[in-house]
C-alpha cells in the first residue's frame, strides 16, 4: 500500500528535537527558526521544539531562543511552544540523554527551570517512580503543562500512580523505560493497556520492531496514539535514525510525514495513519479548528 497525497489535513508533530545540522539545545532563534523551516518544507504543520535535560541555565537559553522564535516566526511549521524532556527523569533510564544533568524533582528545581517561560510550556516529562515526582506532576498540571511519564523504571503500579497525579501521556512508547515483562507489565504495559493515557509512537522503523510496532496499533485505541518523529540534528539526517556511539538511538532522521508513509506502508489505513499525526495531537493539545 502507498501513501497517496488527499486532502490537506493539520500535521503536528509534539516532538522534535532539530534537523540537520540544528538543534533545539541552543541560544539563537534562528536555529529554531530553521528547524520549523525544515520540517514545514516537508509537510509538518506545527511543531513543539523539545528541549533536552541539561544544566538549567542551558535549558531557560533553549527556552528564550524558542520563544523570541515563535514572535518572529514568518513561515516554516508553526512554532506551538515547548515540550521539555526533563530535567526529572530517572538516571537508569537515560538513553543517550546526559544523565548527569537529570535532576532530582522537587519545587524548588521547577520553579528554577520554569519561571518567566510558563506560557510556552506545553508538555513536561516526567519519571513518575522519582521521590517527590507524584507532588511535581500535581504542580505542573495545575499550571496547565501536560506531563507525559517517560525515561522511567516505573513499574505498572507507580505509572498508575503518575496517572493518578494528573500525567495524560507516554513519552515514545517502550523507548527508554522499562520493558514489558509478564510479572511486571512496567511503564510500556500501562502505556498499552490503560483507556485514557496518550501514547507517543516513533515510526522510523527503527525505534520499534515493526512487530511490535503493529501490536501497539492492534491494543492501543486509535485515538490515543500520538505519532511523533523525536527527529534529532545529526548527519545522514532525512535518510533514517540518527546513532550515537556504539550505534545507540539517539533519535529519527525523519519526519512526521515519513512516519505517516511508513504505517501506509504497514498496511495501515491512510486515515487512520494520518489521524494519529493530525487529528488526536489537534485534541491533545487543545488546538482550535482552522
Amino acid at each position: 500500500m502507498a501513501y497517496s497525497a488527499g486532502t490537506k489535513q493539520l500535521l503536528i508533530d509534539i516532538h522534535v528535537h532539530g534537523a540537520e545540522k540544528y538543534d533545539t539545545q541552543t541560544r539563537r532563534q534562528d536555529d529554531i527558526l530553521r528547524i520549523a523551516d525544515i520540517h514545514g518544507q516537508r509537510g509538518t504543520d506545527m511543531i513543539l521544539p523539545t528541549i533536552y535535560p541539561g544544566p538549567v541555565e542551558t535549558m531557560r537559553e533553549s527556552m528564550g531562543a524558542i520563544r523570541r522564535a515563535m514572535s518572529s516566526q514568518r513561515g516554516g511549521a508553526t512554532i506551538l511552544g515547548v515540550h521539555l524532556e526533563g530535567p526529572f527523569l530517572n538516571p537508569e533510564r537515560a538513553g543517550t540523554l546526559d544523565r548527569k544533568s537529570f535532576l532530582d524533582p522537587s519545587t524548588r528545581h521547577l520553579s528554577a527551570l520554569i519561571e518567566g517561560f510558563e506560557d510556552i510550556i506545553r508538555i513536561i516529562t516526567i519519571a513518575p517512580e522519582l521521590p517527590g515526582a507524584l507532588k511535581l506532576i500535581e504542580i505542573c498540571r495545575e499550571k496547565g503543562f501536560l506531563v507525559h511519564l517517560g525515561h522511567s523504571d516505573a513499574t505498572f503500579e507507580q505509572a498508575e500512580e503518575g496517572k493518578r497525579a494528573g500525567a495524560t501521556g507516554i513519552t515514545h512508547l517502550f523507548n527508554a523505560m522499562r520493558g514489558f515483562h509478564h510479572r511486571e507489565p512496567g511503564l510500556a504495559g500501562f502505556g498499552l493497556m490503560d483507556d485514557d493515557l496518550y501514547v507517543e509512537v516513533i515510526a522510523d522503523m527503527a525505534h520499534l520492531h515493526v512487530q511490535s510496532l503493529k501490536m501497539v496499533l492492534e491494543m492501543k485505541s486509535p485515538e490515543r496514539i500520538l505519532l511523533v518523529s523525536d527527529s534529532v540534528m545529526g548527519p545522514g539526517w532525512g535518510k533514517g535514525p540518527i546513532r550515537g556511539p556504539g550505534g545507540m538511538l539517539q533519535g529519527s532522521g525523519i519526519t512526521l510525514l515519513d512516519c505517516v508513509k511508513n504505517l501506509v506502508t504497514l498496511g495501515v489505513h491512510q486515515e487512520w495513519a494520518l489521524s494519529f499525526a493530525s487529528d488526536n495531537p489537534k485534541r491533545y493539545l487543545g488546538i482550535e479548528d482552522i
